[in-house]
């Protein structure tokens, strides 16, 4: 397990610099002007272009770019976006934020989708899959950010349950913002559970334990839940970076300052220093979470090795 571990860190190396050398050549070579708009309703002076283009390397080449990014990179060093302000030091601080609010969302999905596919898969065919399964139809159909809107009205000003916003970033304000990002993800939980557990209970394996006169709840619990669960927690866990990276429009209803945010601010400014490192971290997150991922497979089914 040790070697594996090791590995797979030494694998992210490669992949740490395609996928920046690829971000980082997208978002400086979008079509644009980085100071339009940044000295009023006046165009800049050319002094002023110069001399910013100039202190972001904006008027050198973009591969000489991205190794001058690369070498403040291997610093710890994530440059410092349009504002003047360190990015590392503004992801420092957003960072958590938007971590309490993917690990609600995760939370959410993980416990309801899952009991409410294996309610599905083991009732199939009757009441509860056809519940399960409109309700989840339902729930893909409609856009996050209706989900969103309609929670603000409904359970903040109507009910006065939640905060409409979530400014502060507190566990309780993050709460109604993280259960409507999680909601989308919950219907495909509870989806992939039910086909899942569906397929293995017709498996040799479960009949071979039901004959040996194994009770339903064990042969269910014991050998088909938990393959079962393999596929379901790769979904998890590969969904766990799309939720940090795809809270932009949740925080923007909300009003949440994390990544999300930070991520549309920096492309409606064209800010490619801060967009990068951004989109950097959350690869980041992607590379750990399916590592971890990984290791759980064997956790979960023991004929997985790793060796």
């Amino acid at each position: 397990m040790v070697k594996y571990v090791i590995r797979r860190l030494l694998m992210m190396i490669p992949v740490i610099l395609g996928t920046t050398f690829i971000i980082f050549v997208m978002v400086f070579v979008m079509p644009g002007d980085p100071t339009a708009g940044r000295c009023g309703q006046r165009p800049c002076s050319p002094a002023y272009i110069e001399a910013f283009r100039a202190e972001y390397n904006l008027d050198k080449p973009v591969i000489v770019q991205y190794a001058l990014y690369l070498g403040k990179l291997l610093q710890g060093d994530f440059g410092t976006d349009f504002y003047q302000k360190s990015v590392l030091s503004e992801l420092a601080f957003r960072w958590p934020t938007t971590l309490k609010l993917a690990l609600i969302a995760v939370v959410f999905e993980a416990l309801i989708g899952i009991v409410a596919g294996m309610i599905a898969g083991i009732r199939k065919g009757k009441l509860p899959d056809t519940v399960v399964t409109v309700a989840s139809l339902i729930v893909i159909s409609i856009p996050v950010f209706v989900i969103g809107s309609v929670g603000q009205l409904v359970f903040g000003l109507w009910l006065g349950w939640f905060p409409v916003t979530s400014a502060e970033g507190t566990p309780y304000q993050l709460l109604m913002p993280g259960l409507v990002l999680g909601s989308l993800s919950v219907a495909y939980v509870s989806r992939l559970t039910r086909t899942s557990l569906v397929e293995n209970l017709r498996a040799d394996y479960v009949r071979t334990a039901r004959a040996k006169g194994m009770s339903n709840t064990r042969a269910i619990g014991v050998h088909a839940l938990r393959n079962s669960l393999v596929p379901v927690i790769t979904f998890i866990g590969a969904d766990f970076g799309g939720l940090m990276g795809g809270a932009i429009v949740t925080e923007r209803i909300f009003n949440i300052n994390g990544i999300g945010s930070y991520i549309y601010r920096s492309i409606s400014q064209r800010d490619g220093t801060g967009l990068v490192g951004a989109i950097l971290c959350i690869v980041l997150v992607y590379l750990v979470v399916n590592l971890i991922v990984d290791i759980l497979y064997g956790v979960l089914d023991p004929r997985i090795s790793h060796d």
